[in-house]
């Protein structure tokens, strides 16, 4: 069993024993309490992106990573989650590389690039894609910088370093430290 396949599992297993807490979370509110509050989403980035079933590569990496602790945080944090599918669409053998111990530095910082400080919502992100003219870039906390856009469709188009480019497929999932946006690539640094 490769290294990917046994974090994999492990992080399946974590999703099980939370007994589905971080799905329950991500419900959306029924149309007759439409004028009261949202109620405060009850599990952190970690325990959300476990609990979604796309994103277990994502959570093994965080976990080899020794991210886990830190996106538990109070933050909070904007994470741009590829899927398991974004991961799979990587050179055979990158995951796998990546996990293994000897380079636990470059999968965080890879990591640390789909992460951004504070809560950005799609909204403010799509408002300063306007207020720059079609094109707005920013930081994250790995020090690099990202670049947002709109598709033909007004999708949010992200563009990495390397100049690849992934769209939000999924934005504004609220967690208790932050927010996600689930992108249908990963970004890495040029």
């Amino acid at each position: 069993m490769t290294i990917s396949k046994q974090l994999k599992a492990a992080a399946a297993a974590s999703v099980l024993a939370m007994g589905g807490l971080a799905l329950a979370t991500g419900a959306p509110a029924l149309a007759h309490n439409h004028k009261e509050k949202p109620a405060k989403a009850q599990a952190n980035i970690v325990q959300t992106a476990s609990g979604t079933g796309v994103h277990e590569t994502l959570v093994a990496a965080v976990q080899a990573a020794d991210l886990a602790d830190t996106l538990s945080s109070p933050g909070p944090f904007t994470v741009f989650a590829p899927t398991d599918d974004a991961f799979a669409a990587l050179p055979a053998g990158t995951v796998d590389s990546l996990l293994l111990p000897e380079n636990k530095h470059q999968l965080q910082d890879i990591l640390k690039y789909h992460v951004v400080a504070g809560r950005v919502a799609a909204s403010a992100l799509s408002a300063a894609i306007t207020r720059s003219g079609g094109s707005y870039s920013f930081e994250t906390v790995a020090g690099e910088t990202l670049t947002a856009s709109f598709s033909s469709d007004n999708n949010i188009v992200i563009t990495d370093g390397a100049n690849r480019k992934s769209t939000v497929t999924m934005a504004d999932v609220k967690t208790t430290n932050g927010v996600i946006h689930v992108t249908n690539g990963v970004f890495l640094p040029g």
